[in-house]
């Protein structure tokens, strides 16, 4: 897999919550004004110096570089994820992610919700991510955890501060704890596979008529409603620096422009962010407010909130940087402001061309000549993931039950751990 370097040092981000009406928020580091640096000929700003100098003084010093693993199911993968592998990627210099088969998820959890394919395009859509190990296994077993030691070179083997349990109540990093090649990072606060799945199932309320399925939605939203402590996300300037790469457009870039709602992260969503890339040289994304996605698909959308999606955006390796809260008119000042040279949008999309008798999103942008349809390399949507939970809610609800038990369970007696 190519891998392509990105650091978590932040230069700028901008926000608009209505339209097009925000403010630009810069980071300051060190003190010191990363534009004003920058402006000074052939002199690199020291945010972009940091990464560079730890490298030579590794090279230096002849260091052996570390390998780490971490594993995981990453269905319905959202933004805690993405942070846990951040996580796992700063306790070494190469991270190796095992994905678990399908076959082991669906005898220790239940059937997944993603397919195999649509995973591993997810986890290696991941900035943080160097290889990519597919069908591993749900447990941490002497020979697996050898073949890591010796055929992958691992020295670490991670896991969340969460207790990972087996059917027979055993814990399932016994063996790497064992042998003292285990290191613990702390689990993202505010979202969980489980809580995920309680939105969608609450989402049903919206095209349910008769009284079974009034009944059914009853059940999933207040379902969803007891585990709301699980979802109570708090966005911080400082989880946007760490997803954020640190630098911007050079003067002379291409900067493609591709907008949308970019709900419940999925593996379409990455294939059109590849390759709206690939059209240029910096790729800006432009992510709906709350308010402008519930209008096109109603009540109970967007899935993931604002900020939500914003991360899951950042995390992956083909983004450069994001526009939080993006107007759904792109507007010809729009584009000035951000130097676009090409708006894209794909051939699959849930968002329709005009919205409560708006004009067309796109029409400056034809009018310039600088909009193009991008062909969607997958079929899949957001609602077509949510299709595939609600047309098994039983046994989704069966396993949301037990899992936002563990969870709280978790939530009530867990204690402060450092380091993030």
């Amino acid at each position: 897999m190519e891998y392509q370097a990105n650091y978590s040092i932040w230069d700028g981000l901008y926000y608009h919550p209505h339209l097009f009406g925000g403010i630009m928020l810069t980071a300051a580091l060190l003190g010191l004004s990363t534009s004003y640096l920058s402006g000074i000929a052939c002199f690199p700003t020291i945010p972009y110096m940091l990464p560079y100098l730890g490298n030579l003084q590794k090279q230096k010093s002849g260091k052996k570089r570390i390998r780490v693993y971490m594993d995981g199911c990453f269905d319905l993968m959202h933004y805690g994820h993405a942070n846990a592998l951040r996580q796992a990627k700063a306790l070494g210099d190469e991270l190796v992610v095992g994905v678990v088969s399908d076959e082991e998820i669906i005898k220790n959890k239940g059937p997944p919700v993603l397919s195999m394919e649509e995973r591993l395009a997810l986890v290696s859509g991941l900035k943080w991510v160097d290889e990519v190990i597919a069908n591993a296994p749900y447990a941490i077993t002497e020979d697996f955890m050898n073949s890591l030691f010796k055929e992958h070179k691992i020295d670490y083997i991670i896991h969340g501060d969460d207790p990972c349990l087996l059917p027979d109540g055993s814990d399932a990093y016994a063996l790497a704890k064992n042998v003292g090649r285990y290191k613990q990072i702390k689990r993202t606060e505010g979202v969980s596979s489980t809580d995920i799945v309680g939105r969608i199932l609450a989402s049903m309320e919206d095209k349910e008529v008769n009284g079974e399925s009034n009944e059914m939605s009853r059940r999933s939203i207040e379902s969803h409603s007891k585990s709301k402590h699980a979802s109570n996300f708090l966005p911080t300037s400082r989880r946007i620096v760490q997803f954020s790469n640190g630098k911007g457009p050079g003067p002379n870039a291409r900067v493609v422009y591709i907008d949308g709602a970019f709900d419940l992260f999925h593996a379409g969503h990455v294939e059109i962010l590849k390759s709206a890339r690939q059209l240029g040289d910096f790729l800006l994304v432009g992510i709906y407010t709350d308010e402008t996605v519930g209008q096109q698909r109603g009540a109970h959308f967007p899935l993931m909130h604002l900020h939500e999606r914003s991360l899951s955006v950042l995390a992956c390796r083909y983004v450069d940087e994001v526009i939080i809260g993006a107007p759904w008119e792109i507007t010809k000042d729009m584009i000035a402001t951000f130097n676009i040279s090409t708006v894209v949008h794909g051939t699959v999309s849930e968002s329709e061309s005009t919205l409560n008798g708006m004009v067309d999103p796109y029409s400056v942008p034809k009018s310039m000549g600088i909009f193009r349809i991008l062909e969607s390399p997958k079929n899949i949507t957001t609602t077509s993931v949510a299709q595939r939970i609600k047309a098994n809610h039983e046994i989704y609800e069966k396993r949301n039950e037990k899992k936002e038990a563990s969870e709280k369970k978790f939530y009530e007696e867990r204690k402060y751990i450092s380091g993030d």
